[in-house]
């Protein structure tokens, strides 16, 4: 399924939907930021994904960073709640969805890079590269609060 993300766009559809969404802020010893690009939109990304009923959202964020990386993580802290209704994403389907999203701290465990059917890559880029790719201005605001170590969770 594609998706459009609208941003402060006076053009953009309305929202007939808000889901629980999580993001995974990972940084590797070498200050390197684990990112995906996805399928759905050909933008770069943290990853993340939607909250499934039975988990926490640790468990959510812990899962969709393994299914979409093949890292295993751990959350270690809230990087911000992100909820601002000027960004919409609109799936083919017909759903417009309002952004709610948690973004976690989290630290890699094990594992290997490998893509997904949600990844066309996965990789370790450099902080001072990530200006370089093509990323949504809320995923942006995501990695600039985690690389900003901020003491305080970001909310809106």
């Amino acid at each position: 399924m594609s998706r459009v993300d609208y941003y402060n766009d006076p053009n953009a559809p309305k929202a007939n939907s808000i889901a629980v969404a999580v993001s995974a802020f990972i940084q590797d010893d070498q200050g390197r930021i684990l990112m995906i690009r996805r399928t759905d939109n050909d933008l770069y990304a943290i990853p993340g994904g939607q909250l499934e009923l039975g988990e926490t959202l640790a468990q959510a964020a812990v899962r969709e960073v393994r299914e979409e990386t093949g890292i295993e993580c751990e959350v270690t802290g809230v990087i911000g709640l992100y909820s601002n209704p000027n960004h919409v994403i609109a799936y083919d389907d017909g759903e417009v969805r309002q952004e709610f999203s948690i973004c976690f701290r989290a630290r890699r465990l094990r594992g290997d890079l490998r893509t997904s059917n949600e990844t066309k890559e996965v990789v370790w880029i450099p902080k001072d590269q990530v200006g370089y790719l093509n990323v949504h201005r809320s995923i942006s605001l995501r990695i600039s609060h985690g690389l900003n170590r901020r003491s305080e969770p970001y909310f809106t």
